[in-house]
């Protein structure tokens, strides 16, 4: 399965340090807690760099996020054959990292008893910081779109520096365009880690928050169709 390997490993690497940003942020004890805006967008954008260089050292071209993989693929930027075990490989590749984090903070859930102590979903998706589902989905559309419409004039971004470029990208447009939802910007990177959240053991866990969770799925993937779109055009 060509570029599976790739996204799983690049995609799992992600959201180790993405997701585990998050939570040492978030969890009680934890020497992170408290840490900043500018601090979680830079993390995130050094997490993508380094998963981006994993992932293309693997074999695949780096997407780990199906909202790119689909709208490479939509508008013949991407072979269709191929877009199956890049998506396997992102989701699988999420869902591995988040529990991978869950061991990692083991005592940090125990002793965060409770939402109010740090211990939510929000560690491992987004949700909105205003809840109004039309304009928290333009918000993922818009901010993906700005993403993979950059990406797709980067040409071969897993080669040389270009993963530190789509790292800096990442942390500009959560600090531009991400304090409205969380800037998940990525299906996989939201849906796995809360399907992992949801169904996995995590001591004093909460509620999922499922009713939110489309938005994080299908506005990254409209944006990123939005940007190849586009790209085709001009």
């Amino acid at each position: 399965m060509s570029g599976f390997t790739g996204e799983f490993l690049g995609t799992m690497v992600l959201i180790i340090l993405g997701v585990g940003c998050c939570a040492g942020v978030n969890l009680k004890g934890n020497y992170a807690k408290g840490s900043d805006w500018t601090f979680v967008c830079l993390a995130w954008g050094m997490a993508v760099t380094f998963g981006v260089y994993v992932a293309g050292n693997f074999g695949s071209q780096g997407h780990l996020n199906p909202a790119v993989t689909l709208g490479f693929a939509a508008f013949g930027f991407f072979p269709i054959k191929s877009v199956l075990p890049y998506l396997l490989g992102q989701f699988l590749g999420a869902f591995v990292g988040a529990a991978i984090v869950i061991i990692h903070y083991a005592p940090h859930f125990q002793a965060a008893k409770s939402s109010a102590e740090g211990n939510s979903v929000g560690i491992f998706a987004t949700g909105p910081a205003i809840k109004n589902p039309l304009f928290n989905f333009l918000s993922e559309m818009i901010a993906t779109f700005t993403f993979i419409f950059c990406l797709l004039n980067l040409g071969d971004f897993t080669k040389g520096l270009k993963p530190l470029i789509v790292g800096l990208l990442i942390m500009v447009i959560g600090q531009a365009l991400g304090g409205t939802t969380g800037f998940a910007l990525n299906p996989a990177r939201d849906f796995a880690p809360r399907m992992a959240y949801a169904i996995l053991p995590v001591p004093n866990k909460g509620d999922a928050n499922w009713e939110y969770a489309w938005v994080p799925v299908f506005g990254p993937i409209a944006g990123g169709i939005a940007a190849a779109f586009l790209q085709m055009l001009l």
